[in-house]
């Protein structure tokens, strides 16, 4: 992206912009996302665009407005992180006296947090408690977020107690950057660093008056929310009278004390920014980010209060949906390669690797697919995608045998026409010659599943031709005509039994490809929800990690009150913790059952396919054997005056072909 664009529109109403989400839809890297937010005017987007590597991009105003309005976004490659996208989101300025309704101030920072995965707090000055109490928002957000849905939440106290701990684990970090600091970062005459000074700021006041609680408040909110904090202590960049040029201003103009903790802070946040998470762990994407944000922007602007939880399940529909579509799609263009027919050793091996191609699609790309429901959908899919390819691959095969008999019949059945197997001795051709038909039929290779069953039924279809020339071979005697119709038996039976040979080496083919198909889908379910279950237990970890180091603080500065309540979070997390795994355990039970099951029905599917279509060949031949019936009746009915049909019925006796009998081949 070469300039940042409008991601969400502030007129009144807040409005995703079709731009943005159409340019987000073709992010599939993972993201980090950095939102700035902090009162207006106080040189937030000269910051988004010191992170950019730009000296321009971001709005930046000379004067007393405002230059920035919603929620802008710049994407571009992370300098660190190979293959991610570092986006930056620069706010409208809190506080901005020109907008007269500020209703929507609340709700940008509130979107700020729930979009980013790094938010810097942007103030000027100090740390004091006008700074504080101007960050009144946090106090807000209990109101403003929520993590569970009313439906999966016991009640809305135990909602509210468990916040602070459920917040940790979905919240951003949290950096302070302040602005054209002109003290000395002392305390008590002590020298401190940028997060001593912080840490400093935050800490809370004993007592439970009015005053005190109210002091307490904004700060008990940031640590509890935000407990993996930072600051960043600029100094003034440039005298004040240049300060309204800085965007033209070169950076040996710049102070170096100024340059070089802006070069801590854009380190800081390349190196320890982390990607973009959604309950659960999961990494989000550019084409995720997008539909989170018309997610909680549509919410806002219908009166809600966007959910964590139900913006998660509805971007599990739509990324679990487009993993059924987009695994499919690999599957399909794979099978491509396959021209049939081929032999099913060669179409199973094909199906197999595809097949597995397609479910790494699916699970690199869906996520809570909880019930296992939409990983059901994509093999029932690939089920009915193969078995559309079984069934072409066996009608292929059975056109190119029954093409290639034809043609290697045809010199055969030019000679019954001429009368050469009509003389004595012309059995004795007629067998010769079939044989070289079956011997060369045999060797041409690549005739797929069908060639022993398409063998079997030409053989079975010409042995009235046949008889028929053996009985008309006055030169065979009564006994060798007997053992010439033995050996026509012995041959259509061999020829059964090779036919059933194949049928049964395809039928045991395609059992072994089901137990593979099954083993190799039990590996990718066990691998992906191992990789969903560490990321939710790293999540859960860190929160619980944050948790137990503010507790220890608590109990050095002596909150024994606030210490015990923390205890009870620490407890919950740590039951989440353990209830989190026995779920797994019990999942992946039930998902191995359902998976079984809809593997197993792919052969049923084919064989209902082949059932299908063997009873529609069935009807075709009932229907042609009544039209030829009825044609043979016409012509009984009406016999032609040059007495063609007793002509026909000699020369059926003699052993050569009538119109009836030639149909383009013969044996």
């Amino acid at each position: 992206m070469e300039s940042p664009m409008c991601l969400i529109e502030n007129a009144g109403t807040l409005r995703v912009v079709p731009e943005a989400m159409s340019y987000l839809m073709g992010v599939s890297q993972p993201v980090v996302v950095v939102a700035i937010v902090g009162l207006y005017r106080t040189g937030k987007s000269y910051l988004m665009n010191k992170l950019a590597g730009k000296q321009k991009g971001f709005a930046l105003g000379a004067t007393i407005q405002s230059k920035t309005k919603g929620i802008w976004m710049w994407c571009v490659p992370h300098p660190d992180k190979k293959d991610h996208t570092l986006v930056l989101l620069d706010t409208e300025g809190l506080g901005d006296v020109e907008k007269g309704d500020q209703k929507n101030d609340a709700w940008i920072f509130a979107l700020s947090i729930l979009l980013s995965s790094t938010l810097v707090y942007n103030s000027r000055g100090t740390i004091d408690n006008q700074a504080v109490e101007n960050l009144q928002y946090v106090t807000e957000l209990t109101e403003r977020i929520k993590v569970k849905s009313p439906a999966s939440a016991s009640s809305a106290e135990d909602d509210d107690d468990e916040a602070d701990a459920q917040f940790v684990q979905f919240f951003p970090s949290f950096v302070w950057a302040v602005r054209d600091f002109t003290l000395l970062l002392e305390i008590d005459g002590k020298k401190v660093n940028d997060a001593e000074y912080l840490e400093h700021a935050l800490a809370l006041k004993k007592g439970r008056d009015r005053k005190t609680v109210e002091y307490n408040l904004p700060r008990e909110c940031i640590r509890n929310y935000f407990p993996a904090r930072r600051c960043f202590v600029f100094e003034t960049p440039a005298a004040p009278d240049k300060m309204a040029h800085l965007e033209s201003m070169e950076e040996s103009q710049l102070s170096s004390s100024f340059k070089a903790v802006s070069l801590m802070f854009c380190n800081y946040i390349y190196q320890e920014s982390p990607v973009k998470r959604v309950k659960g762990g999961l990494p989000v994407t550019g084409r995720m980010l997008g539909h989170l944000a018309k997610t909680y922007v549509e919410t806002i602007a219908s009166g809600g209060v966007p959910c964590l939880e139900n913006a998660v399940v509805a971007l599990a529909q739509i990324e679990n949906e487009a993993a059924v579509q987009e695994g499919l799609q690999v599957y399909r263009n794979g099978m491509k390669e396959v021209t049939v027919p081929v032999g099913i050793e060669e179409m199973s091996q094909h199906h197999r690797h595809w097949d597995s191609q397609a479910i790494k699609a699916f699970s690199s790309r869906s996520f809570k697919d909880e019930k296992g429901e939409y990983m059901k959908k994509l093999l029932e899919a690939i089920n009915e995608a193969y078995a559309d390819l079984l069934t072409e691959n066996e009608e292929a095969s059975e056109e190119l045998c029954r093409q290639l008999l034809s043609q290697l019949s045809q010199p055969m059945a030019t000679k019954l026409e001429n009368g050469s197997y009509a003389k004595p001795g012309g059995y004795e051709l007629y067998c010769v010659d079939r044989q070289a038909l079956l011997d060369e039929y045999n060797r041409k290779p690549n005739k797929g599943v069908k060639a022993e069953e398409v063998l079997e039924n030409f053989l079975k279809e010409k042995s009235a031709e046949s008889t028929s020339v053996m009985q008309a071979d006055k030169q065979l005697t009564e006994k060798e005509k007997k053992i010439h119709e033995e050996e026509l038996r012995s041959l259509k039976l061999e020829q059964e039994k090779r036919t059933k040979t194949q049928e049964r080496q395809i039928a045991e083919q395609m059992l072994e490809e089901q137990s593979l198909r099954h083993q190799e889908t039990m590996h990718h379910l066990k691998e992906k929800m191992k990789r969903e279950a560490a990321e939710a237990q790293q999540e859960m970890e860190l929160a619980l990690q944050s948790k137990l180091q503010e507790q220890n603080e608590l109990m050095a500065t002596g909150f024994k009150a606030k210490e015990a309540a923390m205890q009870e979070e620490i407890q919950r997390l740590q039951v989440g913790i353990n209830e989190a795994k026995q779920r797994q355990e019990m999942d992946l039970m039930g998902k191995v059952e359902d998976f079984m099951t809809v593997i197993s029905t792919g052969l049923n599917t084919y064989y209902g396919y082949k059932k299908t279509c063997e009873e529609r060949k069935l009807l075709e031949q009932k229907h042609q054997m009544s039209t030829m019936g009825a044609k043979t009746r016409r012509q009984d009915t009406n016999p032609t005056k040059n007495g063609s049909g007793s002509s026909d019925q000699n020369k059926s006796a003699q052993g050569v072909s009538t119109p009836s009998q030639k149909d383009g081949t013969s044996v």
